[in-house]
């Protein structure tokens, strides 16, 4: 399944979506028929009713969709949202996750290069959260120096502490994109990622969360980005140093992972940062990124300040 968070032209009400073809399908609609009673309303209720009910109600679309006429939208009439638009916690991200990357970082700062031996964590703060669709609002009296980072998201279902690699997967309720847009110039003033990693919209999330057992394996999918057409980072999830069970066996070594929680893994080559010369993103800029087997994120810059 792939689960959505939109609202109406004629509503600014955010709800539950599932994608049915070219339309979206609001999920509320179809609680007469569940047989679960009313259905949840958002997704990060959905996920924290547990893989049994995710289960059931799957298996419920599955059958009640094609016949199902009511509380339909087409895409182009719906604003998306960030599938999860508040997380409960900041997102875990990975860096230099990508030998290509890593190599790439450290040329472009001038440093010894060094694949790291463990994941290298931080997080952004979850008021980073924009939709798949949104403008990028960029404060140019802070940052000159806006870059982009396309990333596999993995989003928790299943709650764990000291998680073991064998059955870290089992705990993953489904994948999505996540562009962790990053200010260079305040990444490198303030010496470290957090600050330059988490300014406003600088984090769209989307277009949806594709279910694990839709997705499959996490390894092998094509992860592209796109800056006015011109394509910029192409690799694939395969070339991760730490692969998406070992990211959940370290991250959740005396630390527990809860339903909702999203990890961003890593972005490979490519970066504004490590072009020849080095490349940022201006005013009116579109940026696409893509990953195969989800889908594709469009989000203009738009200078403020």
């Amino acid at each position: 399944m792939r689960y959505v968070t939109f609202s109406s032209q004629d509503d600014s009400t955010q709800r539950l979506g599932v994608i049915d073809g070219g339309e979206v399908v609001d999920v509320q609609s179809l609680s007469s028929s569940s047989g679960f009673g009313e259905l949840p309303r958002s997704l990060i209720e959905f996920i924290g009713m547990g893989s049994v009910f995710w289960g059931g109600v799957a298996d419920m679309l599955a059958k009640e969709l094609p016949r199902h006429r009511s509380g339909r939208h087409a895409f182009d009439r719906i604003h998306w949202h960030a599938p999860i638009p508040r997380p409960a916690k900041n997102i875990f991200c990975l860096g230099l996750n990508y030998k290509s990357h890593a190599i790439e970082s450290a040329t472009a700062r001038g440093r010894t290069i060094k694949i790291p031996d463990f994941p290298v964590f931080f997080t952004k703060a979850t008021t980073s959260v924009n939709g798949p669709f949104d403008e990028i609002a960029v404060d140019r009296t802070l940052t000159q120096q806006p870059d982009w980072e396309v990333e596999l998201g993995v989003v928790i279902g299943v709650p764990g502490r000291n998680v073991t690699r064998a059955q870290a997967l089992r705990h993953v309720f489904g994948y999505t994109i996540v562009n962790d847009v990053t200010a260079r110039d305040i990444q490198a003033k303030h010496l470290q990622w957090f600050k330059g990693k988490s300014l406003d919209g600088f984090c769209p999330i989307g277009p949806c969360v594709v279910t694990s057992d839709e997705f499959g394996e996490p390894g092998g999918k094509r992860i592209t980005l796109r800056v006015n057409g011109e394509t910029k980072q192409d690799a694939n999830t395969s070339e991760l140093i730490f692969p998406v069970d070992v990211i959940i066996e370290q991250l959740s070594e005396g630390l527990t992972l809860e339903a909702g929680d999203i990890i961003a893994t890593g972005t490979p080559e490519g970066i504004g940062l490590g072009q020849t010369p080095p490349q940022f993103l201006q005013n009116g800029d579109l940026i696409e990124a893509e990953i195969e087997g989800i889908g594709i994120m469009r989000n203009r810059v738009r200078d403020i300040g």
